[in-house]
């Protein structure tokens, strides 16, 4: 089996039980050699500020690539192109860009009067700039906005017309439904890389719940499948065997890049991208 290229997404912390917790991710999954790692926003950009000051500690202590997310809610286009600034004065070279969620209670998303009113708007405008590698969002499924079936790979292809060389899925529990899209994708002329969001479940009524929020749906036998695990204690064992599974499918599927949702717990992580055959390197040195 040939071995992933891996990326992991994190999220900035907002106390300090949560800032161990982002740096002992970092920690633990920066040896794995990651091509790039994601920090997100809030919704509603509420950590923007702590989003800024995670992306270049991380950039700074862990030599990793880092690849910012940008979204375009509630902020005007001057203010956006400040962080997008900010972003590149700490060495940021690679932006997740991306509509963004709208704040928590309203109803929907509403542009800002000065601001992109959309991710394709913002993409263009970075694509502009010139001085980033983007990457947008995909969704697999059916987003909960959408019109029908096939608007979403639309308007993927709009993203990358207007410059994202790359993008990376919504996750999902069953490999075919990734294939589906990427099939959707092709004959719609899409050429540029779509990675599979990969979100190892650390628990089952968390996954849920962001898959009920999303769009993502869950199949009966998943569903089967963790409700025993649970009342057997199996839930985390489970969850291993079938990230493992689904990643295996994926990569004889053709797909060479993977892109795990880390919930800034680690392990589980590191468990599938070992099972898979990636792992950290070793280096010898003073060998007689």
């Amino acid at each position: 089996m040939t071995t992933p290229k891996i990326s992991f997404e994190f999220f900035p912390p907002q106390t300090l039980d949560a800032s161990f917790r982002l740096w002992e991710t970092a920690q633990l999954l920066a040896p794995l050699q990651p091509e790039f790692v994601s920090v997100t926003y809030g919704a509603g950009g509420t950590t923007r500020k702590l989003t800024h000051e995670a992306v270049g500690a991380i950039h700074k202590n862990y030599g990793l690539n880092v690849a910012a997310h940008l979204t375009c809610v509630e902020a005007t286009k001057a203010e956006t192109m400040e962080i997008v600034n900010a972003y590149a004065e700490v060495g940021v070279t690679e932006i997740v860009a991306l509509r963004g969620d709208p704040p928590k209670g309203s109803n929907g998303f509403t542009p800002h009067p000065d601001g992109f009113a959309s991710s394709v708007e913002l993409i263009e405008a970075l694509a502009e700039d010139g001085r980033f590698t983007i990457r947008a969002g995909a969704y697999p499924e059916p987003h909960p906005e959408a019109t029908d079936s096939l608007a979403d790979v639309r308007w993927l292809k709009r993203k990358v017309e207007a410059g994202a060389t790359s993008a990376i899925t919504q996750f999902f529990f069953e490999a075919d439904t990734f294939f589906r899209f990427r099939d959707a994708c092709e004959k719609e002329g899409i050429e540029a890389k779509i990675i599979p969001g990969i979100l190892p479940i650390q628990s089952w009524k968390g996954a849920k719940k962001f898959a009920q929020s999303c769009g993502t749906s869950i199949p009966a036998w998943v569903e089967e499948a963790f409700e025993a695990a649970t009342r057997d204690d199996r839930e985390q064992l489970l969850a291993t065997a079938l990230c493992t599974e689904l990643c295996d499918k994926l990569i004889e599927g053709g797909v060479e890049d993977l892109h795990f949702y880390t919930l800034n717990r680690p392990t589980l992580t590191r468990d599938v991208c070992h099972a898979l055959g990636v792992t950290p390197e070793t280096v010898l040195e003073n060998v007689a």
